[in-house]
């Protein structure tokens, strides 16, 4: 099967503390990429939305679970899909860093392998298509008072 792989990265005029804790937050990240979000199981960590929270992506019954593995506040949110969807070895990565006197430079990664055939190139303009339209949506978001 094919395998894709997505990489964006952005720079944005934000601390990287209030960068992450939009990107990290579950409930508040569909609004973000324009897809129904919400968190379904909180982690055992400090912040619900760490290592082990589950998240679902779709309406009702139609849609699949993220997990998030790694969760370093401030930096870094590895998640892969844990139920059964149209793709298998999804992974992502958000990595942050510091530019000093900038804001933070974003750098996003998902890869997957294809299941159905000739799904992989619809899935991987769909997912680009997301992550940009949740980038802008992000710095608008961080642009705006009282966020």
């Amino acid at each position: 099967m094919p395998k894709f792989r997505i990489e964006l990265t952005e720079q944005l005029p934000f601390p990287r503390d209030r960068v992450f804790q939009l990107l990290a937050d579950h409930n508040r990240l569909g609004r973000l990429v324009g897809l129904p979000i919400r968190r379904i199981r909180d982690s055992d960590q400090a912040d619900p939305n760490g290592t082990g929270s589950v998240r679902w992506i779709g309406v009702g019954p139609v849609g699949f679970e993220e997990t998030i593995l790694t969760f370093e506040p401030d930096h870094l949110i590895e998640y892969a899909v844990t139920s059964f969807s149209a793709f298998r070895n999804h992974g992502a990565r958000i990595r942050l860093s510091e530019l000093p006197g900038v804001g933070t430079r974003i750098h996003y990664t998902v890869e997957f392998d294809e299941t159905i055939p000739f799904s992989g190139s619809v899935l991987e303009l769909a997912t680009k298509r997301a992550l940009v339209r949740g980038i802008k949506r992000l710095d608008e978001t961080l642009a705006s008072p009282g966020s």
